[in-house]
């Protein structure tokens, strides 16, 4: 084989690997397994390519391999004081295989504004079906009473939540507010009025849809990124908040009841969110090193357990991104990946990417803020616990990374 055949063929795999990574983008928030399995067609592609053009063997550094590296390696590490080792190695090579593949493939593919303009419309073309969902959920009714998603005795008359796609309400809402983010970021930075103007309806969709799902945590969440953004940037964007959240809970009384609620009154999910805390801060106090190992808090909670008292509930994780993550792979571990996280988010919203149509300052905008939604949501849930948010997490800080590296 020539070297003009293996270059066209090395050419014809790059374009396989980016319509595999457009696949994994717009299924994140609609079929899991579907992308999953398109992640996994793009790395097969990859390491053809590989073995093909041997050019394509030159790592792209990007600005946080470090930490990158740091969790892995201690994420491994820690299957070595799991109670059930097993379990936590096939948890931790499933999970962190699809984050690191992820941030692989768009790291070292997405080289190009033209390339990042199409995961920005596959991005959007699936939230739009995860909304419309909603909205239909939300008009023909789901009774989730029975699902345990609220107390029933706090909120006797809150009957319906929507989830869409994903697997509750609260989930939902968590990316729901990450895509708020995003849409406003484009919102802001583009330059085209047409466009601008269906951006602010797409913001105004998201927006009823995350108060159908009635989550707290989530709706304080948006309401904080998008109150302290107008406070330091621009008052018109304060009083727009005001004006469009004001609207919303004068139309939806019982929101407003869920809302005021965690001011005023605990409820049951109140309550074991604080028991919880106190639990896991005490796993991480009796192993600050290497944790309890990978995906092990369901096994090693009972022993900790004195809200419960022996239940039959299994308690996944904290409640707490943080708290969970120190828990499992211990304190170094928990502050790599919060390195990790940080750092992109600090480095997008202080990024100087510049293009004619600001399509890339609003993605670096909208990722930046879409992050710290996900930073405050962890306070009350580990958001990051559900495949495809997390999934969708590492897609966006490798998009970052790509976006601020070479574009």
């Amino acid at each position: 084989m020539n070297i003009f055949t293996k270059k066209r063929i090395s050419s014809s795999l790059e374009d396989w690997i980016f319509y595999a990574i457009l696949l994994e983008t717009f299924f994140i928030a609609l079929s899991p397994g579907m992308a999953t399995l398109a992640l996994v067609i793009g790395g097969v592609l990859w390491l053809v390519q590989l073995v093909v053009d041997k050019e394509r063997r030159v790592y792209r550094h990007l600005p946080f391999d470090v930490p990158v590296a740091v969790f892995v390696l201690l994420g491994a590490a820690s299957i070595l004081v799991s109670p059930d080792k097993g379990f936590s190695f096939y948890n931790y090579y499933n999970l962190v295989g699809v984050y690191v593949l992820t941030y692989l493939l768009v790291g070292q593919h997405i080289r190009n504004a033209g390339q990042i303009r199409k995961m920005v419309i596959v991005l959007g073309a699936a939230a739009i079906m995860v909304v419309l969902y909603g909205f239909y959920q939300y008009v023909f009714g789901i009774d989730t009473s029975a699902m345990k998603w609220v107390d029933g005795d706090a909120f006797p008359e809150l009957k319906k939540r929507v989830f869409s796609t994903w697997e509750n309400p609260n989930i939902l809402a968590g990316y729901l507010d990450a895509a708020i983010c995003l849409v406003f970021g484009f919102f802001l930075k583009m330059k085209e009025l047409r466009l601008r103007i269906v951006l602010g309806i797409g913001l105004l969709l998201l927006a009823a849809c995350l108060a159908m799902t009635y989550a707290r945590g989530a709706c304080l969440t948006i309401a904080v990124v998008l109150v302290l953004y107008g406070i330091v940037k621009d008052w018109r964007i304060l009083l727009g908040c005001i004006v469009v959240g004001g609207a919303i809970l004068a139309l939806d009384p019982a929101l407003m009841e869920r809302l005021s609620s965690v001011f005023t009154k605990v409820d049951t999910s109140s309550e074991m969110r604080l028991a919880l805390w106190e639990s896991t801060s005490a796993m991480i106090q009796d192993h600050p090193f290497l944790g309890i190992g990978w995906g092990a808090y369901w096994m090693v909670y009972p022993a900790y357990d004195f809200y419960l008292q022996g239940a039959a509930v299994r308690i996944v994780h904290a409640h707490n991104l943080y708290l969970n993550y120190a828990a499992e792979i211990g304190i170094a571990g928990a502050l790599s990946f919060l390195w990790y996280f940080f750092g992109t988010m600090r480095m997008a919203l202080r990024s100087k990417v510049q293009d004619t149509s600001g399509l890339l300052q609003g993605l670096m905008l909208g990722i930046g803020l879409a992050i710290f939604s996900v930073a405050l949501n962890g306070l009350t849930d580990d958001v990051l616990f559900n495949i495809p948010s997390s999934m969708l997490l590492w897609l966006l800080c490798a998009l970052a990374a790509a976006a601020e590296k070479n574009i």
